[in-house]
């Protein structure tokens, strides 16, 4: 008898966890947890969407049917409990507190799951959040359907120097294009299997190339030519200012290394800036706004809109006018960074008070122009209070990865938002990882400019790293 009562009370104790807990009392209020994802909508290929209590009291968390314990806080789901939850159209969650010797219940909240896949990989730079100097940095990539990072290169090879404006033609790793700025400088180009530094700085152009948009054929990549400056405010929300005195928009033909523009592209009256084609690479899009005499005095007088002008792949030549997208400066605002949905239904942009450096800017909220209608609205359900840039659309024109300030106004992080067949945004959930609170909390790095890929950039580092300090560089020539 005594060998049989431990094994039934065993049993007893099994069969009470699988009971769950018994709650004593409900509050009509949703838990504080981070990160927030009551009501998000995500993919079904997402990694688990682990997040914590931020109560210091025991906790768990009833979902599908079973019960999570927290462990420091933490609910961390497993690969097949996350799997049986992607399986459904939604499913609640109701996180539970210890409370003076009682469990009680919060307000439960809903996750979304669309049947719409994201694409499984992105990449982003990490940049500590500095002004002047880039002492450690790099472009790194994440699979969206675990919590692996891995870097694409660093910029502890090549002299500490400072690396942006990372682009893919349609996602495709294989076809990327970024800058290497400072020591080792030079314009990358990967192509497959080749790499090759450009040296970008002509005698008719005023800067080395910069924000680039690969052509959809993958024969052309679109750059801007900027002068730009910053300088430092003195109080106030936004921290610095980052402008143009001067700017263009060149065409660049990746086969005979030629750039070209259009002098609707190149008007000196004017500032042309953030470049981009349309899906089927008849037009070229860009920001444009009436030269401001005296920069940086007169910045806030600088107000961008949303134009367009038709572009010939066959020969590299361009229309003989100009079509306005979207006239901010007549409501008073500025836009920047246009990036059109995959179908060239919907251009989605950022909208600010001036200037074209939306990412500074603590009011830059995304928005949305329709193609056909040309209606335009804010993303409402994705803003927030603080800065939303940098967006890029999924291959299959169903989500946007773009940067926000939401949370401390320094640090910028990664969020997704859907959209709909209306173009409409669902709320945006943070980037995942396996333990978020600690994780964000430590990152004294901000996320920049993240991209959707089609997979991993396919060449190594190390090779990389060996054409940047290696070559010296092709020159790029004028078009005749």
């Amino acid at each position: 008898m005594r060998k049989i009562l431990p094994l039934v009370a065993v049993i007893c104790l099994l069969l009470s966890c699988q009971r769950g807990i018994e709650v004593s009392d409900q509050i009509d209020a949703l838990p504080p947890v981070e990160p927030d994802y009551a009501g998000v909508t995500v993919p079904v290929n997402i990694a688990p969407l682990n997040f914590s209590y931020l109560g210091t009291e025991p906790c768990a968390l009833q979902v599908g049917g079973q019960t999570i314990r927290g462990r420091k806080g933490l609910f961390r789901f497993s690969r097949k409990q996350w799997k049986r939850l992607m399986a459904r159209p939604e499913f609640e969650l109701t996180v539970l507190a210890r409370k003076e010797g009682k469990w009680v219940a919060y307000k439960p909240f809903k996750i979304f799951v669309s049947q719409d896949r994201i694409d499984p990989y992105i990449s982003y730079r990490l940049i500590p959040p500095g002004y002047q100097g880039w002492q450690k940095m790099g472009l790194y990539q994440r699979d969206l359907e675990s919590y692996r990072q891995t870097p694409i290169v660093t910029n502890d090879l090549t002299g500490g120097n400072c690396m942006n404006c990372h682009t893919y033609l349609n996602g495709d790793p294989s076809k990327m294009v970024f800058h290497a700025r400072a020591t080792f400088g030079g314009t990358m180009l990967i192509d497959g299997g080749a790499i090759e530094k450009l040296n970008t700085k002509t005698d008719s152009t005023m800067s080395a190339l910069v924000y680039p948009y690969w052509h959809p054929s993958g024969d052309y990549i679109a750059f801007s030519v900027n002068k730009t400056f910053q300088s430092f405010y003195n109080h106030g929300s936004d921290r610095i200012e980052v402008f143009d005195k001067a700017s263009d928009v060149v065409v660049y033909n990746v086969h005979t290394r030629q750039i070209a523009w259009s002098p609707l592209t190149r008007d000196e009256g004017r500032f042309e800036t953030f470049p981009t084609f349309s899906p089927d690479g008849k037009w070229l899009y860009f920001c444009s706004a009436e030269a401001v005499p005296e920069m940086p005095k007169d910045y806030k007088q600088a107000r961008y809109g949303i134009y367009r002008i038709a572009f010939h792949a066959e020969d590299m030549s361009f229309g003989d006018q100009l079509e306005c997208i979207y006239d901010a400066p007549a409501e008073g605002f500025s836009a920047s960074f246009p990036r059109i949905s995959p179908d060239g239904r919907y251009l989605c942009f950022t909208r600010h008070g001036y200037g074209n450096f939306s990412i500074w800017h603590q009011d830059s909220d995304l928005w949305m122009v329709d193609l056909e209608t040309r209606a335009v609205w804010p993303l409402a359900e994705a803003n927030s209070e603080r800065s939303e840039s940098f967006h890029t659309w999924s291959g299959n024109g169903r989500w946007l990865v773009f940067n926000s300030r939401r949370g401390d106004g320094l640090y910028t992080r990664v969020y997704f938002t859907h959209i709909d067949a209306d173009g409409r945004a669902s709320k945006a959930f943070l980037l995942p990882q396996d333990d978020p609170v600690p994780y964000y909390k430590r990152l004294l790095f901000s996320y920049n400019l993240p991209a959707f890929m089609t997979g991993p950039v396919p060449m190594p580092e190390r090779r990389i790293v060996s054409e940047i300090r290696r070559s010296q560089g092709v020159d790029v020539q004028v078009k005749d």
